[in-house]
């Protein structure tokens, strides 16, 4: 309050991003990755290796109003106001399905249980503002991100995000590429996604066994997010934009060892 005014009264910008609230069930796991005590080493952190139930009735339920924004062509998508904690907690990635939403302008995912983000992401064309904030087990993005155009405004809790400038968590060490397999059957634990199958940067098919798996930080809207790169060669590796001053200055494989620069808090 300003000194001689009257007392002004501000709104909660987030107080209808939460969802619904109609059962005592937590909306979300929690996470300890980047938990460190001060004079402990950096842990040797791993992506989070959760499946997606796609019999889960919050999943099915999740493809209905991912079909039905489609349908409408609506501009603000907030999917987890429609879901009660119970299925809220069984979301733990977006559908591919969301590359269909071409005309959402403003994604709200307020205090999601989101693991992962689909690449069918970069789809979104009309996307103009991205809030994840408060999910705190999304600790990075995919690369694909950076093809929303119109991406300008984002708010996510940087403390979660690997590599984040405010005390430097490490990122994890990328697996070697899988020797063979079908693309659709990868152990997210070990390469961030069940499925692989085209290339992050020129959109191009991936050879799993020639995957060029990277890690880089890059401006995407408002903020520096770590991304992950599933190249189909070390030439698209080699075309990925600098990064900006005071982070990793190369794309990097991950893992304790890799020097980022000193944290700022």
């Amino acid at each position: 309050m300003e000194q001689g005014g009257e007392p002004r009264l501000f709104s909660n910008r987030w107080a209808a991003a939460g969802g619904r609230g109609d059962a005592p069930v937590p909306p979300r796991d929690t996470c300890a990755c980047l938990e460190q005590r001060p004079g402990d080493p950096p842990p040797d952190v791993r992506f989070h290796a959760d499946r997606q139930d796609t019999s889960a009735p919050g999943w099915l339920h999740l493809l209905e109003l991912v079909d039905e924004a489609a349908a409408d062509g609506r501009e603000v998508f907030s999917p987890l106001t429609e879901l009660p904690p119970r299925e809220r907690r069984q979301i733990i990635t977006l559908p591919s399905s969301v590359a269909r939403l071409r005309e959402v302008r403003h994604l709200v995912l307020y205090g999601s249980n989101l693991v992962r983000l689909p690449p069918e992401i970069g789809a979104m064309e009309s996307l103009e503002e991205f809030d994840p904030y408060t999910s705190y087990r999304l600790h990075w993005m995919p690369y694909e991100l950076t093809r929303c155009p119109a991406l300008t405004r984002s708010t996510v809790s940087t403390r979660a995000l690997y590599g984040n400038f405010k005390y430097r968590p490490p990122f994890p060490r990328l697996a070697p590429p899988p020797p063979d397999g079908r693309p659709g059957e990868l152990y997210p634990g070990a390469w961030g996604a069940s499925a692989i199958t085209a290339c992050s940067v020129c959109a191009g098919p991936v050879d799993l066994p020639r995957l060029q798996q990277v890690w880089i930080s890059l401006r995407v809207a408002t903020d520096v997010l770590p991304l992950l790169v599933n190249a189909c060669s070390r030439s698209c590796v080699d075309a990925l934009p600098a990064p900006p001053d005071g982070y990793v200055a190369t794309p990097h494989r991950g893992g304790p060892e890799t020097v980022q620069p000193a944290e700022r808090w």
